[in-house]
């Protein structure tokens, strides 16, 4: 093998390393087939990334007037659910991350008081603003619970979030 042959192989392969290494941070998410659902069926994380786990965040008050405890004080499922995702983007902004890099999600939500079950539309309508966009494609893998409640009896949602840091 002669000195020209040897440098052009080398440098294919390092830039198949390169192209190998840069496809090894991708998050990989697999669609549900046939649906439009907004959720994707898996993802895969590569091994050199890092995953970030955010605690469960609650809505904010989306009403002062409200009297305290009251359901009205943070405003309909749609309106709690993105609350909460407002607070979870802002999170993730801090850790220099943001709603794309979520790649787990649990939702727990509390029935009301006058309904027989969860506001499952409600909570996809408050989602559905913050994923699955134009501006922002992405979809983290996700569960939705109904719960008796949560540690406070004010918060009728609680998400919680495992967003990944690609590796270098």
């Amino acid at each position: 093998m002669t000195y020209r042959n040897l440098a052009a192989l080398s440098s294919a392969l390092i830039c198949s390393a390169g192209i190998a290494l840069a496809q090894a941070t991708d998050v990989v998410r697999h669609t549900l087939p046939d649906s439009d659902f907004p959720i994707p069926q898996a993802v895969e994380v590569p091994a050199d990334a890092t995953l970030v786990y955010l605690s469960g965040t609650v809505p904010q008050v989306a009403d002062e007037a409200a009297t305290k405890g009251s359901p009205e004080r943070y405003g309909d499922t749609a309106t709690q659910t993105a609350s909460v995702l407002e607070s979870i983007k802002e999170k993730l902004a801090a850790l220099d991350l943001d709603m794309g890099d979520a790649v787990k999600m649990q939702a727990y939500l509390v029935a009301p008081e006058v309904s027989a079950g969860m506001d499952f539309g409600g909570f996809t309508e408050g989602y559905t603003q913050y994923f699955g966009t134009e501006e922002q494609p992405e979809l983290p893998t996700r569960s939705v619970f109904a719960v008796a409640g949560l540690a406070n009896p004010s918060w009728p949602v609680e998400i919680e979030v495992v967003a990944v840091r690609p590796g270098s």
